[in-house]
Protein backbone atom coordinates (compact mmCIF):
# COMPACT_ATOMS: atom_id res chain seq x y z
CA UNK A 1 0.00 0.00 0.00
CA UNK A 2 1.26 3.45 -0.89
CA UNK A 3 -0.31 6.54 0.23
CA UNK A 4 0.44 9.45 -2.50
CA UNK A 5 -1.20 12.29 -0.78
CA UNK A 6 -2.74 14.03 1.94
CA UNK A 7 -4.49 17.26 2.77
CA UNK A 8 -4.79 18.06 6.45
CA UNK A 9 -7.36 20.81 7.37
CA UNK A 10 -7.87 21.94 11.07
CA UNK A 11 -6.48 19.05 12.53
CA UNK A 12 -4.85 19.88 15.97
CA UNK A 13 -2.47 22.42 15.28
CA UNK A 14 -2.34 22.18 11.43
CA UNK A 15 -5.27 24.22 9.85
CA UNK A 16 -4.36 23.57 6.10
CA UNK A 17 -1.51 21.55 5.13
CA UNK A 18 -1.33 19.37 1.71
CA UNK A 19 1.49 17.13 1.25
CA UNK A 20 2.80 14.93 -2.27
CA UNK A 21 4.61 12.10 -0.91
CA UNK A 22 7.67 9.63 -1.97
CA UNK A 23 6.26 5.77 -2.36
CA UNK A 24 9.13 4.45 -0.22
CA UNK A 25 10.60 7.29 2.79
CA UNK A 26 9.01 10.39 3.54
CA UNK A 27 10.28 12.44 6.77
CA UNK A 28 9.00 15.51 8.97
CA UNK A 29 11.58 17.22 10.94
CA UNK A 30 10.86 20.56 13.54
CA UNK A 31 10.91 21.07 17.02
CA UNK A 32 8.95 19.35 19.61
CA UNK A 33 5.51 21.04 19.53
CA UNK A 34 5.70 21.58 16.12
CA UNK A 35 3.41 19.27 14.73
CA UNK A 36 5.15 16.01 13.72
CA UNK A 37 3.47 13.89 15.10
CA UNK A 38 0.02 15.03 14.71
CA UNK A 39 0.57 14.53 10.67
CA UNK A 40 1.46 10.72 11.66
CA UNK A 41 -2.28 10.83 13.91
CA UNK A 42 -3.72 11.95 10.70
CA UNK A 43 -2.30 9.14 8.84
CA UNK A 44 -3.50 6.77 11.37
CA UNK A 45 -6.95 8.23 11.78
CA UNK A 46 -7.50 7.63 7.56
CA UNK A 47 -6.21 3.91 8.28
CA UNK A 48 -8.38 3.04 11.76
CA UNK A 49 -11.16 5.87 12.29
CA UNK A 50 -8.98 7.00 15.41
CA UNK A 51 -5.94 8.85 16.54
CA UNK A 52 -3.30 6.54 18.09
CA UNK A 53 -2.68 9.19 20.86
CA UNK A 54 -5.98 8.08 22.25
CA UNK A 55 -7.58 11.38 22.16
CA UNK A 56 -11.16 12.01 21.51
CA UNK A 57 -11.85 12.87 18.12
CA UNK A 58 -13.78 16.41 19.08
CA UNK A 59 -10.41 17.20 20.90
CA UNK A 60 -8.62 16.36 17.14
CA UNK A 61 -10.03 19.49 16.10
CA UNK A 62 -8.35 22.64 15.45
CA UNK A 63 -8.61 25.36 18.21
CA UNK A 64 -12.14 27.43 17.55
CA UNK A 65 -12.87 25.25 14.71
CA UNK A 66 -16.04 23.66 13.52
CA UNK A 67 -14.90 20.40 12.04
CA UNK A 68 -11.24 18.33 11.05
CA UNK A 69 -11.08 17.20 7.53
CA UNK A 70 -8.58 14.03 6.44
CA UNK A 71 -8.36 13.26 2.84
CA UNK A 72 -5.42 10.60 1.30
CA UNK A 73 -5.16 8.67 -2.34
CA UNK A 74 -4.15 5.62 -1.56
CA UNK A 75 -2.88 2.73 -3.87
CA UNK A 76 -2.95 -0.28 -3.59
CA UNK A 77 -1.28 -3.53 -4.47
CA UNK A 78 -2.96 -4.45 -7.63
CA UNK A 79 -2.67 -0.41 -8.57
CA UNK A 80 -6.14 0.22 -8.26
CA UNK A 81 -6.58 4.10 -6.46
CA UNK A 82 -9.30 4.63 -4.02
CA UNK A 83 -9.54 7.87 -1.89
CA UNK A 84 -10.27 8.04 1.39
CA UNK A 85 -11.58 11.30 3.55
CA UNK A 86 -12.45 11.41 7.42
CA UNK A 87 -14.32 14.01 8.65
CA UNK A 88 -15.27 15.21 12.16
CA UNK A 89 -17.59 17.54 13.08
CA UNK A 90 -17.69 19.41 16.79
CA UNK A 91 -21.17 18.83 16.94
CA UNK A 92 -22.48 15.33 15.06
CA UNK A 93 -21.18 12.18 13.88
CA UNK A 94 -18.06 10.99 12.65
CA UNK A 95 -17.98 10.59 8.94
CA UNK A 96 -15.70 7.68 7.06
CA UNK A 97 -15.56 6.94 3.46
CA UNK A 98 -13.83 5.61 0.30
CA UNK A 99 -14.07 6.93 -3.64
CA UNK A 100 -16.94 9.21 -2.07
CA UNK A 101 -19.12 6.24 -0.44
CA UNK A 102 -19.55 6.12 3.06
CA UNK A 103 -19.15 3.14 5.34
CA UNK A 104 -22.06 2.17 7.29
CA UNK A 105 -19.94 1.20 9.98
CA UNK A 106 -16.12 2.12 10.41
CA UNK A 107 -15.03 -1.45 12.06
CA UNK A 108 -15.83 -2.32 8.02
CA UNK A 109 -13.00 -0.43 6.66
CA UNK A 110 -9.98 -1.83 9.54
CA UNK A 111 -7.55 -3.87 7.32
CA UNK A 112 -8.15 -1.52 4.31
CA UNK A 113 -4.90 0.06 4.97
CA UNK A 114 -2.87 -1.90 7.45
CA UNK A 115 -0.93 0.14 9.22
CA UNK A 116 2.12 -0.08 11.62
CA UNK A 117 3.09 2.49 14.24
CA UNK A 118 6.21 2.96 16.70
CA UNK A 119 6.06 5.51 18.76
CA UNK A 120 7.35 6.61 22.39
CA UNK A 121 3.41 5.89 23.32
CA UNK A 122 4.66 2.28 22.87
CA UNK A 123 6.35 2.09 26.28
CA UNK A 124 3.09 1.68 27.45
CA UNK A 125 2.88 -1.68 26.72
CA UNK A 126 5.85 -2.47 28.87
CA UNK A 127 4.85 -0.07 31.56
CA UNK A 128 0.36 0.07 31.87
CA UNK A 129 -2.30 -2.46 32.59
CA UNK A 130 -3.17 -5.39 30.55
CA UNK A 131 -5.21 -3.23 29.11
CA UNK A 132 -3.16 -1.75 26.93
CA UNK A 133 -1.59 -4.82 25.93
CA UNK A 134 -5.05 -6.37 24.99
CA UNK A 135 -5.77 -3.29 22.82
CA UNK A 136 -2.61 -3.90 20.99
CA UNK A 137 -3.19 -7.08 20.27
CA UNK A 138 -6.72 -6.67 19.10
CA UNK A 139 -5.73 -4.16 16.58
CA UNK A 140 -2.74 -6.51 15.63
CA UNK A 141 -5.17 -8.89 14.71
CA UNK A 142 -8.32 -6.93 13.38
CA UNK A 143 -6.33 -5.70 9.97
CA UNK A 144 -5.69 -9.15 9.31
CA UNK A 145 -8.86 -11.50 9.98
CA UNK A 146 -12.53 -9.23 9.44
CA UNK A 147 -14.08 -11.97 11.27
CA UNK A 148 -12.03 -11.44 14.55
CA UNK A 149 -12.79 -8.26 14.68
CA UNK A 150 -16.61 -9.14 13.86
CA UNK A 151 -16.42 -11.04 17.24
CA UNK A 152 -14.09 -8.72 19.62
CA UNK A 153 -17.46 -5.77 18.79
CA UNK A 154 -20.08 -9.18 19.84
CA UNK A 155 -18.13 -10.55 22.36
CA UNK A 156 -17.51 -6.58 23.97
CA UNK A 157 -21.27 -5.80 23.30
CA UNK A 158 -22.44 -8.95 25.23
CA UNK A 159 -19.77 -8.01 28.10
CA UNK A 160 -21.56 -4.87 28.65
CA UNK A 161 -24.91 -5.87 28.59
CA UNK A 162 -24.68 -8.90 31.35
CA UNK A 163 -22.62 -6.67 33.72
CA UNK A 164 -25.72 -4.03 33.19
CA UNK A 165 -28.15 -7.08 34.00
CA UNK A 166 -25.77 -7.76 37.36
CA UNK A 167 -25.34 -4.04 38.50
CA UNK A 168 -29.40 -4.11 37.88
CA UNK A 169 -29.56 -7.84 39.94
CA UNK A 170 -27.63 -5.71 42.90
CA UNK A 171 -29.73 -2.26 42.85
CA UNK A 172 -32.90 -3.90 42.60
CA UNK A 173 -31.65 -6.84 45.33
CA UNK A 174 -33.21 -9.24 42.71
CA UNK A 175 -31.65 -12.59 40.89
CA UNK A 176 -32.87 -14.07 37.59
CA UNK A 177 -30.27 -17.23 36.32
CA UNK A 178 -32.30 -17.61 32.96
CA UNK A 179 -31.86 -13.98 31.98
CA UNK A 180 -28.27 -13.78 33.04
CA UNK A 181 -27.58 -16.80 31.01
CA UNK A 182 -29.13 -15.60 28.10
CA UNK A 183 -25.61 -14.28 27.53
CA UNK A 184 -23.72 -16.99 28.16
CA UNK A 185 -23.67 -18.53 24.74
CA UNK A 186 -23.04 -15.43 22.25
CA UNK A 187 -19.95 -14.77 25.38
CA UNK A 188 -18.74 -19.01 24.69
CA UNK A 189 -18.94 -18.46 21.02
CA UNK A 190 -17.49 -15.26 20.37
CA UNK A 191 -14.85 -15.03 23.27
CA UNK A 192 -13.27 -19.10 22.77
CA UNK A 193 -12.96 -17.95 18.98
CA UNK A 194 -11.04 -14.95 20.05
CA UNK A 195 -8.90 -17.05 22.25
CA UNK A 196 -8.16 -19.47 19.45
CA UNK A 197 -7.19 -16.50 17.07
CA UNK A 198 -4.78 -14.35 19.99
CA UNK A 199 -2.94 -17.64 20.82
CA UNK A 200 -2.61 -18.87 17.45
CA UNK A 201 -0.98 -15.21 16.11
CA UNK A 202 1.22 -15.16 18.79
CA UNK A 203 2.40 -18.29 18.83
CA UNK A 204 3.50 -17.66 15.14
CA UNK A 205 4.57 -13.98 15.95
CA UNK A 206 7.42 -15.26 18.79
CA UNK A 207 10.08 -16.87 16.53
CA UNK A 208 9.89 -13.38 14.39
CA UNK A 209 10.02 -11.18 17.40
CA UNK A 210 13.53 -13.31 18.55
CA UNK A 211 14.90 -12.87 14.83
CA UNK A 212 14.45 -9.46 14.56
CA UNK A 213 15.61 -8.23 18.27
CA UNK A 214 18.98 -10.63 17.33
CA UNK A 215 19.22 -8.52 14.47
CA UNK A 216 18.70 -4.66 16.29
CA UNK A 217 20.91 -6.28 19.33
CA UNK A 218 23.12 -8.90 18.46
CA UNK A 219 21.68 -11.70 20.08
CA UNK A 220 22.98 -10.82 23.26
CA UNK A 221 19.67 -10.94 25.01
CA UNK A 222 16.94 -14.07 25.01
CA UNK A 223 13.17 -12.47 24.60
CA UNK A 224 9.93 -13.95 24.21
CA UNK A 225 6.48 -13.16 24.26
CA UNK A 226 3.81 -14.92 26.12
CA UNK A 227 -0.10 -14.83 26.08
CA UNK A 228 -1.32 -15.55 29.81
CA UNK A 229 -5.22 -16.21 29.67
CA UNK A 230 -7.48 -17.65 31.65
CA UNK A 231 -8.75 -20.00 28.89
CA UNK A 232 -5.58 -21.35 29.17
CA UNK A 233 -6.21 -23.92 32.28
CA UNK A 234 -9.94 -23.61 32.10
CA UNK A 235 -13.03 -23.17 29.03
CA UNK A 236 -14.66 -19.96 29.41
CA UNK A 237 -17.85 -21.91 30.20
CA UNK A 238 -16.65 -23.24 33.71
CA UNK A 239 -14.90 -19.55 34.10
CA UNK A 240 -18.43 -18.73 33.88
CA UNK A 241 -19.91 -21.13 35.98
CA UNK A 242 -17.79 -21.35 38.78
CA UNK A 243 -17.37 -17.13 38.78
CA UNK A 244 -20.98 -16.59 38.96
CA UNK A 245 -21.50 -15.76 42.92
CA UNK A 246 -18.47 -13.50 42.60
CA UNK A 247 -19.64 -11.76 39.82
CA UNK A 248 -22.89 -11.09 41.55
CA UNK A 249 -20.69 -9.39 44.26
CA UNK A 250 -19.06 -7.14 41.88
CA UNK A 251 -21.74 -6.73 39.56
CA UNK A 252 -19.39 -7.15 36.78
CA UNK A 253 -17.86 -10.18 34.56
CA UNK A 254 -14.78 -11.17 36.72
CA UNK A 255 -13.57 -13.90 34.17
CA UNK A 256 -13.01 -14.17 30.41
CA UNK A 257 -10.88 -13.11 27.36
CA UNK A 258 -11.46 -9.64 28.05
CA UNK A 259 -8.73 -9.95 31.66
CA UNK A 260 -6.58 -11.78 28.82
CA UNK A 261 -2.63 -10.23 29.17
CA UNK A 262 0.55 -10.69 27.21
CA UNK A 263 3.78 -11.38 28.96
CA UNK A 264 6.88 -9.77 27.53
CA UNK A 265 10.47 -11.25 28.93
CA UNK A 266 13.80 -10.91 28.44
CA UNK A 267 16.20 -13.49 30.22
CA UNK A 268 13.70 -15.03 31.47
CA UNK A 269 12.15 -12.04 33.82
CA UNK A 270 9.60 -9.34 32.86
CA UNK A 271 11.46 -7.31 30.45
CA UNK A 272 9.72 -3.53 32.45
CA UNK A 273 12.07 -5.04 35.60
CA UNK A 274 15.39 -5.87 33.67
CA UNK A 275 15.51 -3.90 29.84
CA UNK A 276 17.21 -0.65 29.99
CA UNK A 277 15.27 1.97 28.12
CA UNK A 278 17.77 0.87 24.80
CA UNK A 279 16.65 -3.23 25.25
CA UNK A 280 12.66 -1.64 25.92
CA UNK A 281 12.94 0.29 22.80
CA UNK A 282 14.37 -2.36 20.51
CA UNK A 283 12.06 -4.85 22.18
CA UNK A 284 8.77 -2.45 21.19
CA UNK A 285 10.59 -2.31 17.81
CA UNK A 286 11.03 -6.12 16.92
CA UNK A 287 7.32 -6.81 17.89
CA UNK A 288 6.43 -4.04 15.61
CA UNK A 289 8.77 -5.49 12.64
CA UNK A 290 7.42 -8.63 13.13
CA UNK A 291 3.55 -7.44 13.21
CA UNK A 292 4.99 -5.91 9.86
CA UNK A 293 5.91 -9.44 8.15
CA UNK A 294 2.28 -11.23 9.76
CA UNK A 295 0.06 -8.40 8.28
CA UNK A 296 1.97 -9.07 4.29
CA UNK A 297 1.81 -12.83 5.24
CA UNK A 298 -1.86 -12.87 6.38
CA UNK A 299 -3.08 -10.33 4.04
CA UNK A 300 -0.71 -10.24 1.14
CA UNK A 301 -0.69 -6.29 1.52
CA UNK A 302 2.30 -4.24 2.32
CA UNK A 303 1.46 -1.65 5.62
CA UNK A 304 2.41 1.49 5.92
CA UNK A 305 4.71 2.03 8.53
CA UNK A 306 4.54 5.32 10.88
CA UNK A 307 8.08 5.66 12.81
CA UNK A 308 7.64 8.66 15.65
CA UNK A 309 10.59 9.62 17.03
CA UNK A 310 12.33 6.45 16.44
CA UNK A 311 15.96 6.96 16.56
CA UNK A 312 15.48 8.65 20.37
CA UNK A 313 17.20 6.19 23.54
CA UNK A 314 19.30 3.75 20.45
CA UNK A 315 22.97 3.67 20.89
CA UNK A 316 24.66 4.27 17.40
CA UNK A 317 24.85 0.68 17.01
CA UNK A 318 21.32 -0.04 17.45
CA UNK A 319 20.63 2.20 14.92
CA UNK A 320 22.96 0.93 12.60
CA UNK A 321 21.58 -2.79 12.65
CA UNK A 322 17.80 -0.62 12.47
CA UNK A 323 18.61 0.79 9.38
CA UNK A 324 20.51 -1.99 7.50
CA UNK A 325 16.99 -4.25 8.81
CA UNK A 326 14.79 -1.74 7.63
CA UNK A 327 17.04 -1.76 4.21
CA UNK A 328 17.30 -4.93 3.34
CA UNK A 329 13.80 -6.18 4.39
CA UNK A 330 11.84 -3.99 2.54
CA UNK A 331 8.52 -3.31 4.92
CA UNK A 332 7.10 -0.85 2.79
CA UNK A 333 6.42 3.47 2.45
CA UNK A 334 7.48 4.62 5.86
CA UNK A 335 6.78 8.03 7.59
CA UNK A 336 9.42 8.86 10.15
CA UNK A 337 9.57 12.00 12.26
CA UNK A 338 12.88 13.21 13.82
CA UNK A 339 13.87 16.12 15.66
CA UNK A 340 17.53 16.60 14.13
CA UNK A 341 17.51 17.45 10.64
CA UNK A 342 20.67 16.34 10.02
CA UNK A 343 20.63 12.66 11.50
CA UNK A 344 17.47 12.32 9.94
CA UNK A 345 19.27 12.99 6.45
CA UNK A 346 22.20 10.80 6.97
CA UNK A 347 19.75 8.10 8.18
CA UNK A 348 17.66 8.25 5.17
CA UNK A 349 21.25 8.39 2.10
CA UNK A 350 22.50 4.79 4.72
CA UNK A 351 18.71 3.39 3.49
CA UNK A 352 19.86 4.13 -0.26
CA UNK A 353 15.92 4.59 -1.43
CA UNK A 354 13.71 7.50 -3.02
CA UNK A 355 12.89 10.19 0.11
CA UNK A 356 11.11 13.51 0.33
CA UNK A 357 12.13 15.15 3.65
CA UNK A 358 9.79 18.04 4.85
CA UNK A 359 10.60 20.57 7.52
CA UNK A 360 7.52 21.18 10.01
CA UNK A 361 7.40 24.63 12.21
CA UNK A 362 4.82 25.15 14.63
CA UNK A 363 1.43 26.49 13.61
CA UNK A 364 1.67 24.21 10.72
CA UNK A 365 3.63 26.91 8.59
CA UNK A 366 6.47 25.52 6.55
Amino acid sequence: MVVHDLHITQFKNHLQRDFEFSPQINCFVGNNGSGKTNILDALHYLAMGKSFLLSSDSSSIANGKEFFSLKASVEQEDEKQSTLQLQMPLEGKKLLKKNDKLYARLSDHIGFLPTVLISPYDSNLITDSGESRRRFLDQMISQTDPEYLFDLIQYQKTLKQRNALLKYFQKNRSFDLDSLEIYTAPLLRHGTSLYEKRKQFITSLNPLIQQYYAILCGGNEAISVHYSSELNDFTLQTLLESNLSKDRQLTYTSSGIHKDDLTLEMNAMLLKKTGSQGQQKSFLIALKLAQIKRLVELTGKTPILLLDDIFDKLDDQRVSNLIALLNREKFGQMFITDTHKARTEAIVRRIHEDSKLFEISAQGRL
